[in-house]
């Protein structure tokens, strides 16, 4: 086995170590997700196209069943995808929005102001094309579809172009697409809702009281906010409302307090590690040495309390949501069968909105409206960033996918129209990703110099 020097002790490298590194350091990358990504929707586009394709299909609405007793929940997978997984994905889609509230790039109007500004335009222009082209027919109810920003696939292009980009634009463009989130998450909730029922509504809203109530009480273990999350989750699946709403309302209720600061965790630990050396001979094995076990131990604790829960339940969501449950919605969700006339799928009205919405909505709305509030005054381009560098992130906003898509499902559930639908994001995204790649890569090639706003 190969050895690795640590300092005066050498340990070695077992070989599922070494098996796992490759896979390590892929999850490292920060375009690993957006790769991955595209990597499941050829999966699905060339399994859906391909002489399998009946299968592709009726896997997708294989009718799982969970529960015990009487109490059954059947439903095809799909919807278990949608329904399900992606309520996970939205409920962390909720952590980074409080977090960005809180102590991030939203907890200030200043900050605030220029990616807020920025995703209403990206988010009004796109909408008010694609009705241009849809309104009072049977498209119309898509108007929300070309609003979205996938933020994995963007931040991944922007990834591709490696340290060169300037920071304030990666945090400018993660800003500007929590607000896009936001935004989608409001438009799910108001506009594209079943039937209400107020009776689960109301079980719904005795649920949310419970974990505030929960988070007011000081309760930090993550399976009370688990089970009781279900039960919200539950009742707005049979409210009419679309049950990955329950998700950011879940995560609004995560504690963001820690237990203690962090000159307590220093004072505790330095006196864990001190104890812990005192209590038994270099190189001993752990294993043999109850007073080293217990400092362990009472470390570990310690380490728990200082890091606050909306953080300890982000960092162990994250990588589920980013390496298993947005490439399996992809893969169940991007399969669309082109058949022989694909020009005809492209050139329907609702492909048409919805590339126009993303390829040139995303643009103009972004950068017009960030050049009217820093214009006005009340924002101002982050430091190192250009209106180029701003023009080049509104193209890389113009890819919808994961949020496209999902809201294409809501606005036109089975009917053929989804297919166009799925037609025009994934070439508006395709466009919108290889254009907004192409012009940042020759803007960060030329020297930077600071446009003002006259």
């Amino acid at each position: 086995m190969k050895e690795v020097i640590k300092g005066k002790q050498t340990t070695r490298e077992q070989p599922v170590e070494r098996l796992l590194r490759p896979f390590q350091e892929f999850a490292k990358l920060e375009a690993s997700g957006g790769i991955l990504l595209l990597l499941c929707t050829v999966t699905a586009l060339v399994w859906a196209n391909s002489p399998w394709a009946d299968t592709y299909f009726s896997f997708w609405r294989t009718t799982l069943t969970v529960g015990f007793g009487e109490v059954l929940l059947s439903k095809p997978l799909l919807l278990w995808i949608n329904d399900g997984l992606m309520a996970v994905f939205f409920f962390v889609v909720g952590l980074e929005i409080k977090r960005e509230v809180l102590v991030g790039e939203l907890n200030s109007v200043r900050k605030a102001a220029l990616p807020i500004v920025a995703a209403l335009g990206g988010a009004l222009v796109p909408a008010g094309i694609y009705l241009g082209f849809n309104a009072g027919t049977a498209g119309s109810p898509g108007w929300g579809i070309p609003m979205a920003t996938d933020i994995a696939f963007a931040l991944g292009v922007l990834a591709l172009l490696g340290r060169r980009v300037p920071l304030a634009l990666k945090v400018f463009l993660a800003a500007l697409a929590i607000v896009d989130d936001i935004v989608a998450v409001l438009v799910i909730a108001f506009f594209y809702t079943a039937e209400i029922s107020w009776t689960s509504l109301a079980i719904g809203a005795g649920f949310l009281l419970l974990l505030v109530a929960a988070n007011r009480a000081g309760v930090r273990h993550p399976l009370v906010y688990a089970l009781l999350g279900l039960g919200l989750w539950l009742a707005f699946l049979k409210s009419g409302v679309h049950a990955t709403v329950a998700g950011v309302l879940l995560a609004m209720t995560i504690p963001s307090r820690a237990r203690i600061n962090t000159e307590e965790f220093l004072a505790q630990s330095r006196a864990l590690l001190d104890e812990f050396e005192r209590a038994g001979e270099s190189g001993e094995s752990i294993l043999t040495n109850a007073d080293r076990q217990a400092a362990l131990h009472t470390l570990e604790i310690a380490c728990e309390r200082v890091a606050a829960p909306i953080e300890r339940f982000e960092h162990a969501l994250h990588p589920w949501v980013t390496f298993a449950i947005m490439p399996v919605f992809a893969l169940a969700n991007a399969g669309v069968a082109l058949g022989g006339d694909v020009s005809a799928a492209v050139t329907s009205s609702i492909s048409v909105g919805i590339i126009v919405g993303l390829v040139v909505g995303k643009q103009v709305g972004i950068t017009l409206f960030s050049w009217l509030v820093v214009r006005s005054g009340f924002a101002v381009l982050p430091g190192e960033v250009t209106w180029r560098h701003i023009y080049g992130a509104s193209w890389l906003a113009g890819i919808g996918f994961t949020m496209s898509l999902f809201i294409a499902g809501l606005a036109f559930g089975d009917s053929p129209l989804l297919d166009l639908a799925k037609v025009g994001i994934l070439a508006a995204s395709l466009t919108a990703g290889v254009v907004g790649w192409f012009i940042l890569n020759r803007t960060i090639t030329i020297p930077r110099v600071k446009e003002s706003v006259r």
